[in-house]
């Protein structure tokens, strides 16, 4: 393992360390003692060995192989989640360790799959241990994007910065300012949240899983929890900030007319957003619930997943589509990027009228950019599309073998693969994960691994491997 992987993973060491020291102080503070030694020793293990991979040795800032730079992606949604598992396995008896570490990759992929059935009957400080495990994972994906960026196409890039080819040192220049953005848009969703009267215990836990499109909530009351008009629209505005890029605000605020590129993308999706609401009150508004309905597409398409219990059964087709689209290509939630399929919905529209009208000359540039995409782009998008069925194909069929119900595991295979959880709008909101056999648990958290990584990347390693030349 190469010195950058090494001062990588002793970054997100200590900010585990971080979260565990916050949990023994929200012990403290509100007399929660039981479990207090398992945070400790959470705290002691993390910190100690974070600070050493940090100090181990000078780095110089050097440029590192594509592969490497998958490879430490992949080995730390195996590895970090080991350490999130931690306090689930010695806080609570009768749960075994592959349920554990279930329950951490579920909270490290922000797809927020749960074992636990009665989530009043956890301690609070594990409720907030599930909800930090989201947000370090939301900031890890983020962090990946940048590691795995060359796996993108350059306008993509430019809508982040200005260097095509990210080095070590722009990457860290990067991080900094993810880590900002990220913690200031976290506290605007707290505050927007407590606006309309949720306690501080209940916001601060939405607020993190909000933030990195998590599914984990902090109590089974999430009906009861939003129940007023204004409070619906403000969940709904809120679950929009992991749709759009993490940097849209920031570009606004510092927009500059020569770099309109960077709000290009953001700009389109809400275009594209813009269209689902209007079409969703024009032809959806049943019984004069749209705010529902609003919760449940602004929940979809930023791949978090929650909804209420009183939503029409019959649109989860529609909800599950919004799921595929995703967001934007800088955000924390998954998808096949709304962009890549307006582009390829355009370059085929293109190829179909230069047919028909051969003298004519069609541009694949999107409204607001001013580069064209290149036959290089559009073909990675059609291969992102394959990917995402072959990757389908695959765990609907293993889950089929668990004796999973075929509509269950082909709707469940979706929400794995974007990490999205299950919930009443998808007709899975009783499913029982706990309950699952050794193979389909094995199965979702290879899946939910893949869903934040992408099947690209593993094939990029396994020709690593198996053709060395």
């Amino acid at each position: 393992m190469n010195m950058f992987s090494i001062k990588y993973f002793g970054i997100f060491f200590l900010i585990i360390s971080f979260f565990s020291f916050f949990s023994i102080i929200y012990s403290y503070y509100f007399n929660l003692l039981n479990n207090l030694g398992n945070y400790f020793f959470t705290f002691s293990f993390t910190f100690f060995i974070g600070l050493f991979l940090i100090i181990f040795k000078k780095y110089k800032f050097e440029k590192i192989s594509l592969f490497e730079r998958i490879t430490t992606v992949l080995v730390g949604y195996i590895i970090l989640p080991g350490l999130i598992c931690i306090p689930y396995y010695f806080n609570i008896d009768n749960i075994n360790l592959l349920d554990c570490y279930f329950e951490a990759i579920s909270g490290f992929t922000s797809t927020g799959f749960t074992i636990f059935n009665d989530l009043d009957k956890l301690d609070q400080t594990l409720i907030l241990w599930r909800s930090s495990s989201q947000w370090i994972g939301g900031l890890y994906f983020l962090f990946s994007i940048l590691l795995l960026i060359d796996l993108f196409d350059e306008n993509l890039k430019r809508s982040l910065t200005n260097y095509i080819s990210l080095n070590s040192s722009e990457i860290f220049k990067q991080v900094f300012k993810i880590i900002v953005i990220y913690i200031l848009m976290t506290i605007l969703v707290f505050i927007l949240l407590k606006l309309v009267n949720l306690r501080s215990y209940d916001a601060y836990n939405y607020s993190l899983s909000i933030i990195s499109s998590g599914g984990f909530l902090p109590n089974d009351n999430f009906d009861t929890t939003f129940t007023t008009d204004t409070s619906k629209i403000i969940l709904s505005i809120s679950m929009l900030f992991s749709f759009f890029s993490l940097f849209f605000i920031f570009n606004l605020i510092f927009f500059k007319k020569k770099n309109i590129n960077y709000l290009s993308e953001d700009i389109n999706i809400l275009i594209y957003l813009l269209v689902v609401i209007v079409l969703s009150f024009t032809f959806l508004n049943y019984d004069n619930n749209f705010l529902n309905i609003l919760v449940s597409i602004s929940s979809s398409v930023s791949n978090i997943g929650v909804s209420f219990q009183q939503v029409p059964k019959n649109l989860i087709f529609i909800f599950l589509l919004l799921v595929i689209l995703g967001g934007s290509f800088f955000s924390t939630s998954s998808g096949l990027r709304v962009i890549k399929v307006i582009t390829l919905i355009k370059f085929s529209i293109n190829n179909l009228l230069s047919h028909s009208r051969p003298n004519q000359i069609y541009s694949n540039k999107l409204s607001l950019n001013k580069i064209s995409i290149n036959i290089n782009d559009i073909n990675k998008y059609f291969f992102a599309i394959i990917i995402f069925i072959i990757s389908l194909f695959l765990i609907s069929l293993l889950l089929t073998i668990s004796n999973l119900d075929f509509e269950i595991a082909f709707k469940l295979g979706i929400l794995t693969v974007m990490n999205t959880v299950n919930s009443d709008m998808y007709g899975l909101g009783n499913l029982n994960f706990y309950n699952f056999n050794l193979f389909s648990k094995i199965s979702l958290i290879i899946f939910m691994i893949i869903g934040r990584i992408e099947l690209l990347s593993i094939i990029i390693l396994l020709k690593k491997f198996l053709f060395k030349n």
